[in-house]
């Protein structure tokens, strides 16, 4: 047999062999972008009846994508860079996390620009876009709605305030926000960026109120009934504006009529979880709305999902304090901030 004769049969026995690696210690997910890898899974998905199997896949796992912060917040989807941003709040920074990248410093500082060393949460909490893409965050250190004024790309901590006071009054520490169709903006401020919390002798508000800042500059308070207003969204129609109160005492969500002018009225109780709050980490927090108006909210145990008419559909189980929540573009993925963790569920 000739030497040539004699190679080829060993050639492929060679790349048989590098062709089919043991599946159980292959670190990458097969995909056809092939770029998927495995995370480590926690928690649980409770579903209360099939409805929710339209929303969750029934094999679907809770994803740590990145975890070490001191309390993650404010998720949002960045679709042309292909990243989500979020806060963690003590350090003062934003970070961002990738498929392609893993986790890296996006913004540090992120929410506090003083020179005056400080404690407490100094950092950014809610993170948003305006109307023109540009990225607006709530600081709690600065006590301002502010923008950075630089490329979502090129991030830098320049940053133009857009609003911080109401009637001649700092606010307390902006916590959430979003924007209506018409450009208006809106943003709750409970008192848990002060250092003194409460009783901060820099407090000036005597409220915790939700606010709208309107695009022709106008700021009004629309409600300061809530004791700690936190997360808020509106319906896929802006008739209804959802407000969550992380008051361990009064854990509950409350539902507005939104009019076309901009105010809200009959505000009522959608879901009252007080009741979980001994029990489960977390309180009523950041939400988000889907394209059928289903409420995904964060709250006592994890992420509640409703239906626009109040009914538990089901309950993500994080198993961590989770903070806030945020959709991809296409409303396919799902991410939640939890504590020290970045978590993803494929929806």
């Amino acid at each position: 047999m000739k030497k040539q004769q004699l190679l080829f049969p060993l050639l492929l026995l060679f790349v048989f062999a590098c062709s089919n690696p043991n599946p159980k210690s292959d670190p990458v997910k097969e995909t056809p972008d092939n770029t998927m890898k495995k995370y480590p899974t926690t928690g649980s998905i409770e579903r209360l009846g099939s409805a929710i199997d339209a929303l969750i896949p029934k094999d679907a796992q809770l994803e740590i994508l990145a975890e070490g912060f001191e309390w993650s917040e404010g998720p949002l989807w960045l679709e042309k860079q292909q990243k989500v941003i979020f806060s963690d709040i003590p350090p003062n920074k934003i970070y961002e996390w990738s498929e392609k990248g893993g986790k890296k410093l996006y913004l540090h500082p992120s929410g506090y620009t003083g020179e005056k060393a400080r404690g407490g949460e100094p950092g950014s909490n809610g993170l948003i876009l305006d109307l023109e893409g540009r990225l607006v965050m709530c600081q709690h250190g600065d006590r301002r709605m502010a923008r950075m004024d630089a490329p979502l790309d090129k991030p830098e901590s320049k940053f133009v305030t857009v609003v911080d006071k109401w009637e001649g009054k700092k606010f307390d520490s902006p916590n959430d926000a979003v924007y209506n169709k018409n450009g208006d903006l809106y943003f709750t401020d409970p008192p848990y960026g002060l250092e003194g919390y409460i009783d901060d002798p820099t407090k000036e508000m005597n409220q915790q109120g939700v606010y709208r800042y309107s695009k022709d500059g106008e700021i009004k308070m629309l409600t300061g009934d809530l004791t700690r207003p936190n997360g808020l969204a509106f319906s896929p129609d802006e008739s209804k504006l959802y407000v969550a109160n992380s008051d361990p005492e009064k854990a509950y969500w409350m539902v507005y009529d939104h009019a076309s002018d901009g105010s809200i009225s009959n505000g009522k109780i959608f879901y009252n979880a007080t009741d979980q709050v001994p029990d489960h980490k977390g309180l009523p927090d950041g939400m988000k709305i889907d394209d059928a108006g289903n409420i995904w909210a964060t709250g006592p145990g994890g992420v509640y999902i409703f239906s626009p008419s109040a009914e538990l559909l089901g309950m993500i189980r994080t198993g961590q304090a989770t903070s806030n929540c945020a959709f991809n573009t296409d409303k396919s993925v799902f991410y939640m901030t939890a504590d020290m963790y970045l978590l993803r569920l494929r929806l």
